[in-house]
């Protein structure tokens, strides 16, 4: 039996039935279980969730968890270390977005400039202050766009969202998405020419920079612990430059090897499974 857990509310049940029949379930954990690692077949996660790369992560390292923090290079062989979140992004799935979402949003002039608000978390804190930031930088930028969408997430404050429609949406080049229909998403990322996004999403940012498109982030100063280590591996990969309101959106473009985490952590399992004598079908 293949069990696939992930986060921390499933980690007690996932080990019971791992236990009931050690021999016959290959137990597969997603996200860092902050907990003893040998008790899972696989372990997927993030790097900057596995160890700290910065000196002032690892002095960052909330003190209930530090035991937990398991700074191993290389990792064992059951660990699988990823740059950013899991998730479905893939050519496929942005391929059948495209078509879905052409008339809406792929008939728009270009180039398209997708803006993806998040929310402040615990290690990434901001309010009116950056709303301010991202709306007079794209004030300035806008004339480099043929259009821009703006989107926020369940964890936008309101006084962020109300900033931001204040401020740009009666521009005419600009479209606000209010939560109402479905959800554009998968049609942005598939049809973006370029993303500016907030530095506390991980999984925006992840999802962003499978695409290979040019990823803007704003906040990322304001970032702290394993944030500032995931912002440190975008950037040292030329995925990610910060969002300054200087850019010419029309001009700036670049290449990157784009993020492909699923795949290869899908690759990985099935090669341990393998190594079991197992094999999926």
């Amino acid at each position: 039996m293949l069990v696939v857990a992930s986060g921390r509310d499933t980690i007690s049940t996932a080990c019971s039935v791992k236990r009931l029949a050690p021999e016959n379930v290959f137990l597969v954990q997603i996200q860092h279980p902050r907990s003893h690692l040998n008790w899972f077949d696989v372990v997927i996660t993030p790097r900057h969730d596995y160890y700290p790369l910065t000196p002032d992560g690892q002095k960052q390292i909330p003190k209930l968890i530090r035991r937990w923090i398991t700074p191993q290079n290389p990792p064992e062989k059951h660990v699988v270390l990823t740059i950013g979140a899991l998730h479905q992004i893939d050519c496929s799935s942005l391929q059948s977005a495209a078509s879905a979402w052409h008339e809406e949003i792929g008939l728009l002039p270009k180039p398209l400039l997708v803006v993806n608000i998040g929310g402040p978390t615990s290690h990434c804190k901001y309010g009116e202050d950056l709303a301010n930031e991202l709306t007079s930088s794209l004030q300035n930028v806008i004339p480099t766009c043929g259009s821009v969408r703006i989107s926020f997430s369940r964890r936008t404050p309101k006084m962020v969202a109300d900033l931001v429609v204040l401020k740009l949406g009666n521009h005419p080049k600009v479209y606000i998405w209010n939560g109402e229909g479905p959800n554009p998403h998968m049609g942005h990322l598939a049809l973006a020419d370029a993303f500016v996004i907030t530095a506390d999403s991980i999984s925006m940012l992840s999802e962003a920079c499978s695409t290979g498109k040019p990823v803007y982030v704003i906040g990322a100063e304001r970032c702290r612990w394993k944030f500032t280590d995931f912002h440190k591996s975008l950037r040292e990969r030329c995925m990610v430059r910060p969002f300054t309101g200087k850019e010419n959106i029309c001009k700036e473009r670049w290449t990157y090897s784009p993020l492909n985490d699923t795949k290869e952590a899908a690759g990985a399992v099935i090669s341990a499974l393998e190594d079991r004598g197992w094999r999926l079908q």
